[in-house]
């Protein structure tokens, strides 16, 4: 990306997957992308609809471990947040994903094989097989007021499509669960973000 970082890709049906999750502070054209830290301010800009990062409870360390987290005013931005000949996944292009890997445990085949935990937070037993290679990361999330959840325990991931004027769609995976789900919700939201090859 215009950072200097590479990621790792995985090739799944006729998709070419990042099997990372996106840790960019810039959009392609070179300008930076703010980084929001308090929850005054990740409220302000999400209701003046700008684009905004953080690491999830502001920590640099889970930003090593899981990228950045992302309202949807930097995916949508046109400036570009996918690194070059690559774009953010579309609403169906995950659904194009999730077909082809089928329906029985999609969500195990995508999650990592370490890092995930049980709901009653036990290490491990909400872990995946990978066998996707997508490496799914229970990289939590970022509400609209600015309170971060369930790192360690969820990943979410935005997809490029709205469905209105305030909602866009993403995909959600779960350490109980072994499914991946589709949810609609504020696009003031901080989510990891993936990138799909051109």
């Amino acid at each position: 990306d215009i950072d200097g970082n590479s990621y790792s890709s995985v090739k799944i049906g006729e998709q070419t997957w990042m099997a990372e999750n996106l840790n960019v502070s810039h959009f392609r054209n070179g300008d930076i992308i703010p980084l929001v830290e308090s929850n005054e301010e990740w409220i302000k800009y999400g209701n003046e609809g700008k684009p905004a990062w953080c690491y999830h409870d502001n920590d640099p360390i889970n930003g090593e471990k899981y990228g950045r987290l992302y309202n949807w005013y930097a995916v949508n931005d046109p400036r570009g947040l996918a690194p070059s000949r690559c774009r953010i996944p579309s609403d169906e292009d995950w659904t194009r994903l999730t077909d082809f890997l089928g329906k029985d445990e999609t969500g195990k085949k995508m999650k990592s094989i370490i890092g995930w935990a049980d709901d009653g937070g036990k290490i491990g037993s909400g872990n995946g097989t990978n066998t996707s290679g997508f490496e799914g990361l229970p990289g939590g999330s970022r509400n609209y007021s600015g309170l971060f959840y369930f790192v360690g325990n969820c990943g979410n991931w935005w997809s490029s499509t709205e469905n209105n004027a305030s909602l866009a769609w993403f995909r959600y995976l779960c350490s109980g669960y072994s499914s991946i789900n589709r949810y609609d919700n504020s696009k003031q939201n901080g989510f990891s973000v993936r990138c799909l090859k051109e």
